[in-house]
C-alpha cells in the first residue's frame, strides 16, 4: 500500500511529499513536533499531545495554524488514508518559508506536515529479558521542555546506544551527575525501599505524555509510593528496578545500565505491572473512541 502524507493543505503520495528549501524547520530547526500512538485506529492520549503541541508552539512564538477540531480531522484523515490500525502519526509544524534570516519573518505562515505508519508489535524478547541503557553526558540546550525538531544531540546519543548494543542512552547532567532523561524516553527507577522515582518535569526534560499517563496509573494503584526528584547514575545502578516510558516504547523494563545489572538482572514487578496497566489504558481509550465514532 502506498503511503499518503499531508503537506500544507494537500494529501500527497509519500514519495512526492516535500517542503520548500527555505522552510525554517529545514534551515534553523525552527519548529516543533508530536508523535501520537495509534491503537485499534484510535489516537492515544490525544488531549495531552495537543496541549503539549500548543505549548511548544507558544513557547517558540509560532502561530497555531488551525484550531483543534480542524487538526483532529486532518490527523484522523491521515490515519484513515494510510489504513493504520496500530502504529503512529507524526505531526510537524515550523515557522514556515521565508528568505534565510535568523530573525523571525514579519509575515510567517506556519507550515504543517503529517505522516502516519504502521508499527510492529514490541519484541517479546525485549519485554521478557529487559533492555540495556548506557549513560552519556547531556549536551542539549536548557529548554528541553519544548518539543522542538532540533534533535541532533539526541540522534548522537541514540547512535551511541545502538553501537553499544543498548536500547537507549540516559543523559546525565554534568553539574550534579543526575539523570535527566533518555534521548527519546523518560527515565524511572524503583528504589530498594519501593519508591517509584522520576525526575520532576521542569526545563531539563520533556514532560512525556506516557509519563503523565503512568503517573495517573500510579496514583490509582494502592501500595505504590511515588516521588518526583533527580537521581544519580549510581543510585539507578543500585536500584531495585529501572524502566523507561515513551509513546512508542510504552513502559519498557531496564535490566542493565552501562555494565551494571539492575536488581537481579530481570524485568521487575513494578515495571511489568505498569506496562500491563498502560496497555489497559490504551485499550480503554480505543474502545471509547470507537463507541463515539
Amino acid at each position: 500500500m502506498s503511503r499518503i502524507a499531508y503537506v500544507n493543505g494537500q494529501y500527497v503520495p509519500h514519495p512526492e511529499a516535500a517542503v520548500h528549501v527555505e522552510d525554517r524547520g529545514y534551515q534553523f530547526a525552527d519548529g516543533v513536533y508530536e508523535v501520537i500512538a495509534v491503537a485499534r485506529g484510535a489516537l492515544i492520549d490525544e488531549e495531552g499531545h495537543m496541549i503539549r503541541l500548543e505549548r511548544s508552539l507558544d513557547e517558540l512564538r509560532i502561530a497555531r495554524p488551525m484550531g483543534r477540531p480542524a487538526l483532529a480531522h486532518i490527523m484522523r484523515e491521515v490515519v484513515r488514508r494510510n489504513r493504520v490500525v496500530d502504529g503512529l502519526i507524526y505531526i510537524q509544524m515550523t515557522r514556515g518559508v521565508a528568505p534565510r534570516d535568523h530573525a523571525f519573518p514579519a509575515n510567517a505562515e506556519t507550515s504543517v506536515v503529517m505522516t502516519a505508519k504502521r508499527t510492529k508489535p514490541a519484541n517479546p524478547a525485549l519485554l521478557r529479558d529487559g533492555a540495556k541503557v548506557i549513560t552519556i553526558p547531556d549536551i542539549r540546550w536548557e529548554r528541553c521542555d519544548i518539543k522542538t525538531v532540533s534533535l541532533l544531540p539526541n540522534c548522537l546519543g541514540k547512535q551511541q546506544a545502538r553501537e553499544a548494543g543498548a536500547l537507549e542512552a540516559w543523559q546525565v547532567d554534568a553539574r550534579d551527575g543526575t539523570v535527566t532523561e533518555g534521548t527519546s524516553t523518560n527515565a524511572w527507577i524503583v528504589t530498594k525501599e519501593g519508591e517509584v522515582v522520576t525526575r520532576k518535569a521542569d526545563h531539563a526534560i520533556l514532560n512525556g505524555i506516557t509519563r503523565i499517563a503512568v503517573l495517573e496509573i500510579i496514583a490509582r494503584q494502592q501500595g505504590l509510593k511515588f516521588v518526583e526528584r533527580p537521581f544519580t547514575v549510581e543510585e539507578a545502578k543500585n536500584a531495585r528496578e529501572a524502566f523507561l516510558t515513551s509513546t512508542t516504547a510504552f513502559v519498557t523494563p531496564i535490566v542493565r545500565i552501562d555494565d551494571a545489572l539492575v536488581g537481579d538482572g530481570k524485568p521487575g514487578l513494578v515495571a511489568k505491572s505498569l506496562r500491563e496497566a498502560y496497555l489497559v489504558h490504551m485499550t480503554e481509550q480505543a474502545a471509547e473512541q470507537g463507541a463515539a465514532a
